[in-house]
């Protein structure tokens, strides 16, 4: 048999090229490495320069990566604030609607107040009022006009007693229960009151038409001195109201005076002051009681 070659084949030497040059370069490293850390602890601020000639190459590159990854969050965030967009302007009409009622609220309750404070101007004045309450209903479909009131026998109401509002003359009671009262609005058809011109000497009936008007007849016929605008007030005859408080606007002249609208529309009433009797001797003495005047 004959003897093995002695000769290494290129394989063998090519891996200990590799290995010699590992080696080499691990040296060269070491080496490198020892230096730069002897440079840094005898002179530590040498290496500045370098790293910051390095961080200067390499700024472009970074502020190129920071601006691409902006946009991307910039775009990420608008597509999602499109995809909300839907449910963020349902909430915000939500919210808006919330508030718009909020503010109605806000407004009903001024207008309350101012009314409440009209009526205690009422109760400051020389004729006391006899009671404040709030008028709880009134007849929606009947051709009579009556209202009822949240105040009673209990509470001093009597019947015969006008009524009024801030703005006017409401009615006056027609029948007394110890808690509430009914009463005989303007409107109604039985309703008559003595009224005159606020301006001038007129006088007249205003009588109701239970339709939301009055009918003005003047007692002295002749030349109508009614014009359209005209305000017409509680004479006081007849002893119930006082005179000079607000009945009603005249709204279209007549051969015999003209039809007029009431200005304080039980309506548009919430509280209402019972005031007692201008003269209950007058009504007595023209024999016929308080009780049996408003009687149907």
């Amino acid at each position: 048999m004959a003897p093995p070659s002695s000769r290494r084949s290129s394989q063998s030497r090519r891996a200990q090229y590799g290995i010699f040059t590992g080696y080499v370069i691990a040296g060269i490293g070491a080496l490198v490495g020892a230096v730069l850390l002897g440079l840094s602890l005898w002179k530590p601020g040498i290496a500045s320069s370098p790293r910051a000639a390095a961080n200067d190459i390499i700024a472009p590159a970074g502020e190129t990566t920071a601006r691409a990854r902006t946009e991307s969050q910039g775009l990420i965030e608008s597509i999602r604030g499109y995809l909300r967009a839907g449910s963020q302007n349902a909430e915000l009409k939500r919210e808006m609607e919330l508030a718009r009622i909020r503010l109605q609220e806000a407004e009903a309750l001024q207008h309350e107040n101012r009314r409440l404070k009209a009526l205690l101007d009422l109760q400051e004045s020389e004729r006391k009022p006899v009671a404040v309450a709030r008028l709880i209903g009134s007849t929606a479909s009947s051709t009579r006009r009556f209202a009822y009131l949240g105040a009673g026998r209990t509470d001093g109401v009597a019947a015969g007693m006008p009524v009024r509002s801030p703005r006017g003359v409401v009615g006056r009671v027609l029948e007394v229960g110890q808690t509430s009262s009914r009463i005989l609005l303007l409107g109604d058809s039985q309703s008559v009151l003595p009224v005159r011109l606020a301006d001038g000497n007129a006088v007249a009936f205003a009588e109701g038409r239970g339709d939301g008007l009055l009918r003005i007849r003047l007692i002295n016929l002749g030349i109508n001195p009614l014009e359209v605008g005209d305000v017409v007030v509680t004479s006081g005859a007849g002893g119930y109201y006082a005179p000079g408080i607000a009945v009603a606007v005249i709204s279209e002249v007549t051969m015999d005076g003209g039809l007029g609208r009431i200005i304080a529309d039980p309506a548009a009433t919430d509280y209402v002051a019972v005031e007692p009797v201008f003269q209950p001797e007058a009504v007595a003495g023209a024999g016929t009681p308080i009780e049996e005047s408003v009687v149907e």
